[in-house]
């Protein structure tokens, strides 16, 4: 009988701790940090910011699965799943939204006007309506941009091939970001007495087609740090060296996938950036309506070898000693 007892009490002891220990996990679940990530597309350049988002978190301590919660999201491209996910977002109330490129940003700041959101992988926020200014968003936008250094990369094309004459800009008629790389390059090329040409797609479908039609016609492609390029680069790259056209590409991605050469943005860098910003917002130290949109300084030097080999192009030494070497590529 005294035997039942002790059983029945050890039973009674053990359902309680049990008990605790399940309301202390529910305890500490309600503390952890709900972040939503949306990106458009994938590829190198957008990933890499993904990968140096979740880096950064981890490495100020917020590991996901442990004080925050990481519910990522990829759109594949798509300007309609865009929407639905990111109503999906703002519908699981999370406490934080990163959006990755432009289409990304703008579905889920449709969404949402209280829910903090960065943005990172968009040139411009204020151009997009993503903020009323870029040095003080005033809402609940903020994030980095991905702004390249377009003078340089046309002055790249120029000592590269010295002979070009007429230069297409390979890009997305969608995409604001492309619009705004491509204005740029435009102006550039026309002080370097570089004639130019739109060659502009509206879907992946297309880009064979458009870059085919090129042949011929000019005697370089520029390419900007467009999401629908950049995920088909391997079929601009197949199509554009075959036919002896060299792309100067926006970023390091875009330059394995058989681009020639770039002075790229680093993307990884990028969302370790972002993260340092969401962090100020987790901890309550800052909100998204005065911080201002941040950008990246620095610039590599990127020269595909694979490219300059088949398209018959030698590499200036001053150029090759500066630059980070890399191959082509297939995915």
């Amino acid at each position: 009988m005294r035997r039942r007892k002790l059983l029945a009490i050890g039973l009674t002891v053990v359902m309680a701790a049990a008990s605790l220990t399940a309301c202390g996990s529910k305890k500490e679940d309600s503390k952890q940090k709900k972040i939503g990530v949306i990106q458009l597309v994938e590829h190198d350049a957008l990933d890499a910011s993904y990968k140096g988002f979740k880096d950064g978190l981890k490495e100020a301590g917020y590991k996901d699965g442990d004080k925050i919660k990481i519910e990522y999201k990829n759109a594949q491209g798509e300007q309609a799943n865009c929407q639905t996910i990111g109503s999906q977002l703002v519908s699981d109330k999370c406490d934080l939204i990163l959006a990755i490129a432009t289409p990304a940003a703008q579905a889920v700041a449709n969404e949402t006007k209280d829910i903090p959101i960065l943005v990172t992988a968009v040139t411009d926020p204020a151009a997009a309506k993503l903020v009323k200014d870029n040095k003080k968003p005033g809402n609940n936008v903020s994030g980095t941009s991905d702004l390249t250094p377009v003078k340089k990369q046309m002055g790249l094309l120029k000592e590269l091939l010295p002979k070009a004459k007429k230069v297409a800009m390979l890009y997305c008629s969608a995409e604001a970001n492309s619009k705004i790389q491509v204005n740029l390059a435009k102006k550039e090329a026309k002080k370097l007495g570089l004639d130019t040409v739109d060659a502009t797609v509206s879907e992946s479908s297309e880009i064979r087609q458009v870059v085919e039609s090129l042949k011929g016609k000019v005697d370089a492609i520029y390419a900007p740090t467009d999401n629908m390029i950049a995920a088909g680069m391997n079929t601009v790259s197949m199509v554009a060296n075959e036919a002896k056209l060299p792309i100067i590409v926006g970023e390091e991605g875009m330059c394995t996938g058989g681009g020639l050469a770039t002075y790229g943005i680093n993307y990884y860098k990028l969302g370790k950036q972002t993260a340092a910003q969401a962090v100020k917002i987790l901890e309550g130290k800052s909100e998204p309506k005065d911080m201002a949109i941040e950008y990246q300084s620095d610039a590599d030097l990127i020269v595909n070898e694979s490219a300059a080999k088949k398209l018959g192009i030698t590499i200036p030494e001053k150029i090759k000693k500066d630059a980070k070497i890399v191959k082509t590529t297939k995915k």
